[in-house]
């Protein structure tokens, strides 16, 4: 509990002090997409960002939101300067602000579906007409992708919860809220032994590109040189591997839009997008 407190007073004072309070160039923002509450986001950030700001001489301050579709409005209005988020946000980001990938993780993303252990569905087909539980209409694969293949491989017509985070996802279907939910493999893996062992994965979804981190135009090509340089750094030694699996940046390798992103594009996902409304667009 004490290094909870920490982490987020810690957030906090990044969230208030000056660049220069902390000796730095300059500092930037990094919104996260909320797949875990902002207290896990935190402490799974906050080391990372340590370690970067100690490579790069930058100041980086975490935004933390704890909503998929408010993180959406916020990238979409062009808000933070660097953010991390799944393959469909990124071109949802490039599209709307020309936010640009600058790494990402080797491991594909791959979207499952869960269903209780002691539950007796098991088929896809066993779903018709049954709720299902899903973190936010466009988070990847957790619930954009997934649900466009059980509605238009699959056939399967189904009602829609959407409950914020995969973690709630998981706890919905435990508890018997929903029939079945959608996550990820790396969100699943971060659970407690216990809840895993009473879940029981369904489905899987192909694999895509995994979340990047990408870079506002108004980031200076330099700075977008030296935070690549500086992550494929940390990523070279077990100390800093292990800060970047925390965030799901495993294996690391420089991202590229056009080899990664571009063909999600051809997937033709927008008729199960949920464009968020922002005052500000």
């Amino acid at each position: 509990m004490l290094r909870i407190v920490l982490i987020l007073m810690h957030t906090a004072l990044l969230a208030l002090a000056s660049p220069l309070a902390f000796g730095f160039k300059q500092t930037f923002t990094l919104s996260v997409v909320p797949q875990f509450t902002p207290v896990d986001t935190g402490l799974r950030w906050t080391p990372l960002l340590t370690r970067l700001e100690a490579e790069t001489g930058y100041g980086y301050r975490l935004r933390l939101l704890d909503k998929i579709p408010k993180f959406e409005n916020d990238f979409l209005d062009g808000t933070p300067d660097l953010v991390f988020l799944n393959p469909y946000h990124m071109v949802m980001a490039a599209k709307s602000k020309g936010y640009t990938p600058l790494v990402r993780g080797s491991e594909p993303l791959k979207g499952i579906l869960v269903v209780n252990k002691t539950s007796r569905i098991n088929t896809l087909q066993d779903l018709n007409g049954k709720t299902l539980a899903f973190p936010a209409p466009n988070a990847f694969g957790a619930s954009l992708y997934m649900r466009a293949l059980l509605i238009e491989k699959e056939g399967l017509k189904f009602r829609t919860n959407y409950v914020g985070t995969h973690q709630n996802v998981y706890r919905h279907v435990l508890f018997g809220d929903a029939a079945a939910g959608g996550g990820v493999v790396a969100t699943l893996t971060k659970e407690p032994m216990d809840l895993r062992q009473r879940l029981r994965v369904l489905y899987t979804t192909p694999g895509v590109p995994p979340h990047p981190i990408a870079a506002n135009p108004r980031v200076p090509r330099v700075v977008r040189d030296k935070i690549i340089a500086a992550m494929i750094r940390i990523d070279s030694d077990p100390a800093g591997h292990k800060l970047l699996a925390a965030v799901e940046l495993d294996k690391l390798v420089r991202a590229d839009y056009a080899r990664d992103y571009l063909p999600l594009e051809k997937l033709r996902l927008e008729r199960h997008v949920d464009i968020p409304t922002s005052p500000k667009r």
